[in-house]
């Protein structure tokens, strides 16, 4: 079957669009024009890497580094200048003095009526309460410390009819005192011994 004047109207007019077949014919539609394809991608060439290329990449990292081990020879060449003290290494003096330059000897004594039974209770010279039940008097205990300043502090209650208690500090006596009566009860404090 021939195309008439129509047909090829159509055609025109419908540029892109599918074209409408003749009736009656079995020829298959042209298919429409494709999009050109992409040319492929050239790559760049490859720069070749060597020292220079490294350092171009590094070159901050190792700026730093170099700032760094300069600074710390400067500290270093620096630090006895500037007053540096050595506390710690041997012979410098205070932290090879190991040994008490003024220990202080602290004496309790309880005393009463010979045969008489007492119970003490006193503070040691890091205060801490010590308890001593159902001595035989007299009673003493002596205490030592290096520290500036202790405190001393004794409690005693006997079953007799009298009871002394003293507290001595380095040969001196800084506290003494007596009572009497029915199972008598003393105390001695001395507030910086």
């Amino acid at each position: 079957m021939a195309r008439t004047g129509n047909d090829t109207r159509d055609l025109a007019s419908n540029e892109g669009a599918t074209a409408p077949v003749a009736t009656g014919t079995s020829a298959p539609a042209p298919a429409p024009p494709s999009a050109p394809a992409a040319a492929p991608r050239k790559r760049a060439p490859r720069r070749k890497r060597g020292v220079i290329g490294a350092l171009k990449r590094v070159w901050i990292l190792l700026v730093v580094l170099v700032a760094l081990v300069i600074a710390a020879f400067c500290v270093d060449r620096l630090h006895g200048v500037f007053g540096k003290t050595e506390l710690t290494r041997p012979g410098a003096g205070i932290a090879s003095d190991p040994k008490p330059f003024n220990p202080k000897v602290v004496i309790y004594e309880i005393f009463g009526a010979p045969g008489s039974v007492a119970t003490i209770n006193y503070l040691n010279l890091d205060a801490q309460p010590q308890e001593a039940k159902d001595v035989a008097l007299p009673w003493s205990i002596t205490l030592t410390t290096t520290a500036p300043a202790a405190s001393a502090n004794i409690v005693a209650q006997g079953d007799g009819d009298t009871i002394s208690c003293r507290i001595t500090v380095n040969g001196e006596v800084k506290d003494e005192k007596t009572t009497d009566g029915v199972n008598a009860q003393t105390f001695c404090l001395v507030k910086s011994a």
